[in-house]
């Protein structure tokens, strides 16, 4: 018998255009946390749909605890001890944590009703092996982002999994939900559970994780302890090359306000927000998980009604009511839900693309097909997005490459005011740097670029000025070689405190 709980060997999947995976291998422990890390398009995203029963091989083998198994589906990977808990949860947030605990597995008593007293009971056992004594009646879409994720690890536990896969697990938690994640993490490492670590956050590797395996172009290229890697070394594992400055800030000449906003008002959530914008110049916004950041430039787009409150485009007072007139005003918001805001996933690249100026690529009722395909093929090249063509379907490309997507479809669109949203959420190391070199080149162009971003040191990396906010409002405003302008200080303001 083996002494690996799961073991790949020699995997390749190949779809039409694409060689995912190349004869993929890897090797997990029972009681490790394994991270696994590539640039995006690197087959992380197969691999997980490989072990998870979603994909077959056309070549290879899986063996669980050293034996040779097949999975025909995930039912086949679930009762095989293997449990995935994806970046978008899959969690029913109308119904009970106990029911999303027994989803398709209900108890039934002799009666054929449904035996909620044991589940109830059995729930709250569950949760409390990752370390929370919680009601199981209470309603999942009424506990905060971190809870519901343990509700999904603590389904897993209670399937007895041998293999928790945990997919970019911190993109939508806040600083405390992570160190909560990271002791559950640890707990379950404790009681002999192996737990794939799927991030593109290389510190939090170094900080939980025991072994890492790093992926690229669908190919293994190594296994290490991590205690034997740095920064520096993993990053040339995954990109084959070293990456010198993750920040490639490059100072642009501050001009003219381009957006003013004053006395943004929404009952219970924003409360006179008040800030000017300018051109040639990064605005960082940072604040904690529900610090109303997001809803702040919905608002201001036009995606969210607001009670109260003035905008102003380079001076001049405008009515913004709905997206609409934020594209006609020339201001553009690339959205932090890529797959349910910001594309078409069942659409083509190109048509993707196209999004934000679908009329520019009109004759009348007819669209220009070559102009399109022109425009398309140029971005394509420019955000060194990969995909087999212009005419893939969105969904099939990686979480990134998507992101990439999403901010070319902008790049269709003559705005004078550029929104990013959490714009390197789910994206490599590889890739941030050019999302980072494109807003760098807005600002050299004379652009207005705001960043809202949850990751302080690319909040402190690329801002030329940064607003902090907290409970709906803004707690300090700090210029870039400000003695404030540290991690410390942007993180006392989030959490409300005062700056001397």
């Amino acid at each position: 018998m083996s002494g690996y709980v799961a073991e790949i060997k020699n995997v390749t999947k190949v779809f039409p255009g694409v060689v995912a995976l190349k004869s993929m291998s890897l090797q997990i422990l029972p009681g490790e946390v394994h991270g696994l890390v590539g640039e995006n398009g690197a087959g992380k995203s197969t691999l997980i749909k490989y072990l998870t029963g979603v994909h077959d091989a056309d070549e290879g083998t899986l063996l669980m605890e050293g034996k040779e198994v097949v999975f025909r589906n995930p039912l086949d990977a679930r009762a095989a001890g293997i449990a995935c808990v994806y970046q978008e949860l899959n969690i029913v947030k109308q119904l009970s944590i106990t029911d999303n605990i027994f989803m398709g597995r209900q108890i039934k008593k002799k009666s054929g009703l449904l035996n909620y007293e044991e589940m109830h009971r059995q729930a709250k056992q569950a949760m409390a092996l990752l370390g929370h004594d919680i009601d199981p009646h209470r309603e999942c879409g009424k506990l905060g982002m971190g809870i519901q994720q343990m509700v999904e690890i603590g389904r897993a536990v209670h399937m007895h999994a041998k293999l928790i896969i945990m997919d970019e697990p911190t993109s939508s938690l806040g600083e405390k939900e992570v160190a909560q994640l990271f002791e559950t993490t640890r707990r379950l490492r404790s009681q002999g559970v192996a737990v794939l670590f799927v991030s593109h956050k290389l510190e939090e590797l170094f900080v939980i994780c025991d072994r890492v395996t790093v992926m690229r172009d669908g190919e293994y290229i190594l296994t290490e302890h991590i205690s034997n890697l740095d920064h520096d070394k993993l990053i040339h594992a995954m990109v084959g090359r070293t990456l010198d400055n993750m920040y490639p800030k490059e100072a642009g000449t501050k001009g003219e306000v381009a957006l003013s906003v004053r006395n943004l008002t929404s009952a219970g959530v924003l409360h006179g927000i008040s800030f000017d914008a300018y051109r040639g110049q990064i605005l960082g916004v940072a604040g904690l998980v529900g610090a109303g950041r997001t809803e702040t430039f919905r608002g201001i787009f036009g995606a969210d009604p607001m009670d109260d409150g003035e905008i102003l485009v380079d001076g001049k007072p405008v009515n913004i009511r709905h997206p609409r007139d934020a594209i006609r005003h020339k201001i553009a918001f690339l959205t932090e839900d890529r797959k349910g805001q910001g594309l078409v996933l069942s659409q083509y690249v190109k048509y993707n693309l196209i999004l934000s100026n679908f009329s520019g690529f009109c004759t009348g009722p007819f669209l220009r097909r070559k102009d399109i395909e022109d425009s398309s093929r140029s971005i394509v090249d420019d955000l060194r997005i990969k995909t087999p063509s212009i005419d893939t379907v969105a969904a099939q490309l990686s979480g990134g490459n998507q992101q990439k997507v999403v901010i070319g479809k902008w790049m269709n669109v003559d705005a004078e005011i550029f929104i990013f949203d959490e714009p390197t959420r789910g994206i490599d190391v590889g890739a941030k740097i050019e999302v980072y070199k494109v807003m760098n080149q807005l600002v050299q162009d004379g652009k207005c670029v705001i960043m809202i971003s949850s990751e302080l040191p690319e909040i402190l990396g690329m801002s030329d000025r940064v607003i902090v906010m907290r409970s709906g409002r803004i707690t300090a405003e700090i210029p870039r070689g400000g003695k404030h302008f540290n991690q410390e200080d942007i993180m006392t303001a989030a959490w409300g405190g005062t700056l001397s």
